[in-house]
């Protein structure tokens, strides 16, 4: 499995490089072919044995959330801009990796003691943030870092249950979506009877604009989206039922804000699960998107449905998923694709 090679490895929108050389070396022996479109999507295909003339699309992306150096002061502090959607919330005190040579940093804030009581109360805005790398000066930090230069959280990727006693809990950085992209590499081991095409997507968490260009080249007539989606389960005062739950199966997704899945796809992934008694669950409808949201308009339309790992706290720090769902991911998504007709 290769969750922890890729959620470790660096790839904010538009600068995925140490990603895909991951996914590139991971699938260059399960595929018949493969390239790295303009964009910087990785199209892969695995010829089908004859038996079917459905041409078949899975997508998942390989950039993360991040920042952007936009100004280095005289001080040598860094100030910045988000690269997705982070919240500000999570930001302060965090470490982070600068750059191809991932110069070490931390996200700093104004002192505690000098804030105003009404500051406490308030989330501090991204842009009264900075960056320190431990620069005396502008000279100093100009050195290491330079305007442009991409920035991601510095967080190891943790196995929570060594022993696999329970959920087998993990803890790492970007499991949104190399967690899909782990599930997709998986699903290329076996053989199907159609040509599969994963798509390794670029720039999704900026407008899905690797799989409008993925799905425009490879015109699939279905197309399963592999993600990684948010498990909401912090107690609340009003009884609000999460998104998803960790440790309950695989999440599919009815409806979002950029699609509706196809019927067909949705009844087959049930049958699928039922049949292999995997325990599933139904994204609550209406929230977030991914890059079904691009592929289902392509060309003439194409079916798509998106299929999801469970993960609290995405888009942070450090996010935790269950290797139970992962797999259970993987199989459900397998059974599916040999049903497919």
């Amino acid at each position: 499995m290769w969750l922890k090679e890729l959620s470790e490895a660096v790839g904010v929108s538009g600068r995925e490089d140490e990603a895909r050389e991951i996914i590139v070396d991971a699938i260059a022996g399960q595929v018949d072919e493969y390239r790295v479109d303009s964009l910087g999507n990785v199209i892969a295909l695995k010829k089908g044995d004859g038996s079917s003339e459905l041409k078949v699309m899975l997508a998942a992306h390989m950039d993360e959330v991040g920042f952007m150096i936009s100004q280095i002061e005289k001080s040598g502090l860094l100030r910045f801009f988000k690269v997705g959607g982070i919240d500000n919330r999570v930001l302060p005190a965090k470490k982070v990796w600068i750059g191809d040579d991932k110069v070490p940093g931390v996200i700093g804030a104004k002192p505690v003691h000098l804030t105003e009581r009404k500051e406490r109360s308030q989330v501090i805005e991204s842009d009264k943030l900075v960056i320190d790398i431990g620069a005396s000066s502008k000279e100093e930090a100009e050195k290491l870092v330079k305007l442009g230069d991409y920035a991601t959280f510095a967080t190891e990727f943790i196995e929570l249950d060594p022993e696999g006693s329970g959920w087998r809990a993990v803890q790492g950085k970007a499991f949104d979506d190399r967690a899909g992209c782990a599930v997709l590499i998986e699903l290329l081991g076996a053989s199907y009877p159609f040509d599969l095409y994963a798509a390794f997507t670029a720039q999704e968490e900026v407008g899905l604009r690797g799989a409008q260009v993925a799905a425009f080249a490879v015109e699939p007539d279905f197309a399963f989206t592999l993600e990684c989606t948010g498990a909401n389960e912090i107690p609340t005062k009003k009884d609000i039922s999460p998104s998803t739950r960790l440790g309950q199966g695989p999440a599919i997704t009815i409806m979002d804000r950029s699609f509706i899945a196809d019927r067909r796809l949705v009844r087959l992934l049930i049958d699928s699960a039922e049949k292999l008694d995997i325990h599933y669950q139904i994204k609550q409808p209406g929230i977030g998107g991914t890059d079904s949201g691009a592929i289902h308009r392509s060309k003439e339309g194409v079916p798509s449905v998106t299929v999801s790992v469970p993960c609290r706290y995405i888009h942070s720090p450090a996010a935790i998923l269950s290797l139970n769902d992962f797999d259970n991911t993987v199989r459900l998504v397998r059974e599916s694709l040999l049903n497919l007709k």
